[in-house]
């Protein structure tokens, strides 16, 4: 996002913080960025009036953005969002917030930006109407200017009306979930989203970065300006510099080209995000009146109809996620550090793709990407005229499709870890007589997930206008980044896809349907390929179902409701939809053949929502590799043997059965030949996976005791790894994953919670009820344990161990000093961590 990049680059020298009276600093920059996020005032509830510059809002609740309303309920299955969108209220929120615009910025502009609101907002200024946009998760600007009283009070109001329910087929969250910022430039200034660049001719030798920038003259008289462009690597040294001269008459918008060349650039790549920067300069009469800063990271890339993906010139697999926007006990409300937290467990694990299911995200996520080495596919559409849920985004899409993909791809077509541009996403004009009218919600809740096993071949009276649809939505994005191929999530591989038979698609993507992975080179010759969604295995962490040689298919049928008692999945790779497949096979095929440029696995995390293959009582997802609190399933393990060359061995399950009972124990492992495992110092035998195989195991007879697994690598010990069976918990364990937090209000620790036994064995059936509290400087920010049935709110400070682990983040004041988190239950012993805040 090209806003975004200005923020990011001129972070440390231009940002401006309003305080609590909302009047910056007086040091005058060329352009000031100002976070607007403290001191909102919020209510839950409609009133007309509230637009109204006068109106009392002194009994509202005051708090900082972003911020998510829905995530503070209680789980209901009576919430009008149903369990498909997570079960939590919607409903029309009120924010209001009243600042003093410097006396000193009168014939500027001044201009306010909305990373992303959800959704149907409308803001107003002083009581003028600035506009509305029904899309919840496309990020806009607002031109306050006209209305502006500076060195006065000011109020912005912003109405958010999510009360028309489902209108997602996941949890969407509710409000400003996303950052504000205030933006004040020169008459005479760098448009919004105003750079785009591209590099050709690249090589470890040199790079030709190819630079546009859009000026925008908002004066009463024509402009002359100097235009300067800097490449600065990560030390801040100048690779290189070009300027040129630009006349810019009143009231217009002109765009001009600078090109440079440098030699010897470092290339970005998954492995090594090496980033530069371009800050670019509007000076006028030796005074910088504007500076931007656009990101840049030197790559080239192509998708071959044979090798598939290669970057920098070698073949690289995609070994990618999709990924939905929700964080957790945090809902939708975007925060950095929780991002970051994710990417990290992501990139541990050998992750080096995210796919953006099924919408833009925030600008965030894109800025981690570039810095941490993600191979990106931006997604912008889950649906296009033909609705998924009753009150989803089809009923604006004819007005605001064309407008909302326009500002995507200007927003995000910066960012060298985007690679793909998606189009759609399993978008219902793949075929056309798909009604859902008579369908009732958990009908269509199942239809829309389950519909990767319908046979539909029926032909369309309107194919023409569907291909033709495809066709404009890829022309946009062509027209504005000529650069990126466009894909989009197909669940329909057959030749009769409209949107394959509209030839507009540079990648055919494919979801699921794994049985013709083989043969796409025969079904689409000539064509490049991605698998753009795969696997949607159902698990739960910490709960098995033996055998585990016996697969489990649930529900049996697309069309099938299915209730089990517990409404758990098994943590072994032995439990799928009927359209999905395991995680083994997905990665056997992926790796087999080299014309697949690689996967987006259903996906990294667990989400709020869309509780396949269940309903009510669950409430979040089971597809997640890692599950909502951030604690890896141990599929993990088998990514990370095969994704990674570090060595590991990763045996389970737990070893707290009846006794006698029969425990299916898996191990997975790399860089060893064999893996022999011991119970109580008796060889159980060894283990050698055998051609494609990703891991290993033992039936074993239950008696108490120690589990041991040896890894070794020509008869030469690798790794060995132990697993006890626990006694009852006596005391609790907390582990922070960060002891130092920045004190700037939105830094986080996520601190995992544990029961020890009386060795200070970790307990892994624990489940007793945690209770927490803080002093110092910061608070809870939410509370988790990854169990898809718990209804407890995610922001309550308690929280019960489930299979012996539990999440409490805490969460800065804005303050310097020590946070202590002190965590209780019933019958056990404290812990007490401290957290510094700098």
């Amino acid at each position: 996002m090209i806003q975004k990049h200005t923020i990011l680059y001129l972070f440390t020298a231009l940002l401006v913080f309003y305080g609590c009276n909302g009047k910056g600093t007086t040091e005058e920059k060329a352009r000031k960025v100002s976070l607007f996020n403290s001191e909102w005032k919020f209510i839950l509830g409609d009133n007309p009036r509230a637009s109204i510059e006068s109106f009392d809002d002194t009994s509202w609740r005051i708090l900082n953005l972003p911020h998510d309303w829905s995530i503070e309920a209680d789980f209901s299955v009576d919430n009008p969002a149903t369990p498909g969108g997570g079960a939590l209220p919607g409903g029309i929120g009120w924010y209001r917030k009243t600042f003093t615009p410097d006396a000193g910025d009168k014939g500027k502009k001044t201009y306010i930006d909305f990373d992303g609101i959800y959704w149907n907002s409308s803001v107003w200024i002083n009581g003028h109407l600035l506009g509305e946009r029904p899309n919840g998760y496309i990020s806009f600007r607002y031109d306050l200017t006209p209305y502006l009283k500076y060195g006065e009070n000011n109020t912005i109001a912003v109405r958010v009306d999510n009360s028309k329910q489902p209108n997602s087929r996941w949890y969407s969250g509710s409000g400003i979930y996303r950052n504000v910022r205030l933006v004040t430039v020169d008459p005479l200034h760098i448009a919004h989203w105003g750079t785009y660049v591209t590099t050709e001719n690249v090589s470890a030798e040199s790079a030709e970065v190819n630079l546009r920038v859009t000026l925008e003259n908002n004066s009463e008289e024509t402009r002359e300006a100097e235009l300067v462009s800097t490449i600065k690597d990560t030390d801040g040294k100048v690779k290189v510099k070009v300027s040129n001269k630009v006349t810019v008459l009143k009231e217009e918008k002109i765009e001009t080209a600078q090109i440079m060349t440098f030699e010897n650039p470092q290339l970005w790549s998954d492995s090594h995000p090496y980033m530069y920067s371009i800050t670019t300069q509007v000076i006028e009469k030796g005074k910088v009146i504007d500076e931007y800063d656009t990101p840049l990271g030197v790559r080239s890339f192509e998708f071959d109809r044979a090798k598939g993906f290669i970057l920098n010139g070698e073949p690289l697999k995609i070994k990618g996620v999709c990924q939905h926007h929700d964080l957790g006990c945090l809902g939708s409300a975007v925060n950095e550090r929780a991002l970051e937290r994710q990417l990290q467990i992501l990139k541990d694990m050998g992750c080096n793709g995210i796919r953006t299911a099924h919408n833009p995200p925030a600008p965030e996520l894109l800025d981690l990407c570039d810095r941490m080495g993600f191979i990106v596919q931006n997604e912008a559409f889950d649906m296009w005229h033909k609705r998924k849920s009753p009150e989803d985004y089809s009923r604006f899409f004819a007005e605001w499709h064309e407008r909302d993909l326009t500002d995507f791809i200007l927003r995000d077509r910066n960012h060298p870890s985007i690679f793909m541009w998606s189009i759609g996403n399993e978008v219902l004009e793949q075929w056309v007589h798909m009604d859902v009218d008579t369908i009732d919600l958990q009908q269509a809740n199942i239809l829309f997930n389950f519909a990767k096993s319908m046979n539909k071949n029926e032909h369309s009276d309107d194919l023409h206008a569907n291909a033709l649809l495809t066709i404009k939505l890829a022309n946009i994005v062509k027209e504005l980044d000529p650069t990126r191929p466009i894909t989009a999530g197909n669940q329909e591989p057959r030749p009769y896809n409209n949107l394959f038979k509209s030839e507009a698609l540079d990648i055919y993507g494919f979801n699921y349907s794994d049985e013709l992975w083989d043969k796409l080179p025969e079904m689409y010759p000539g064509k490049k390929y991605i698998i753009t969604e795969s696997t949607s295995s159902l698990m739960t962490r910490g709960y098995y179902e033996m055998p585990s040689d016996q697969m489990f298919i649930r529900p049996e049928r697309w069309d099938s409701p299915y209730e089990k008692e517990g409404s758990q999945c098994s943590a072994y790779d032995n439990s799928r939809t009927p359209w999905g497949t395991t995680h083994e096979r997905s990665w056997q095929l992926t790796k087999k053949y080299d014309f697949l440029s690689g996967l987006y696995i259903w996906t990294g995390f667990d989400y709020l929502g869309e509780p396949t293959p269940y309903w009510w009582p669950s409430r979040s997802s089971y597809f997640g590799i890692i599950d909502l609190a951030g604690f890896p399933k141990d599929v993990y393990y088998m990514y990370q043997s095969e994704w990674t060359d570090k060595a590991m061995l990763h045996i389970f399950p737990h070893w707290n059965w009846t006794p006698g009972q029969a425990v299916d124990i898996w191990a997975y492992y790399n860089q060893a030949d064999e893996v022999e495992l011991f119970l109580n110092g008796e060889s159980l035998g060894k283990r050698s996976k055998k051609g494609d195989e990703v891991k290993v195991w033992w039936r074993v007879p239950y008696q108490a005791g120690t589990l041991k697994a040896i890894s070794r690598k020509g008869g030469k010990e690798v790794l060995v790894r132990e697993i006890k069976t626990a006694g009852n918990p006596v005391e609790l364990r907390l582990t922070a994953d960060r002891d130092t937090l920045d004190a700037n209000g939105t830094d986080l620790s996520f601190i995992t919670v544990e029961a020890l036994d009386a060795d200070g064995y970790p307990v892994p059936i624990a489940d007793n009820m945690i209770n927490f509290s803080t002093k110092g400087n910061g608070f809870i920010a939410g509370t988790d344990n990854g169990d898809p049935t718990n209804h407890h709110s995610l922001k309550k400070p308690s929280r019960a161990l489930f299979n012996g682990k539990a999440l409490v983040v805490v969460q800065s004041d804005g303050k310097k000093g020590d946070i202590e988190l002190t965590a209780t239950a019933e019958g056990l012993k404290s812990a007490t961590i401290n957290i510094k805040c700098k």
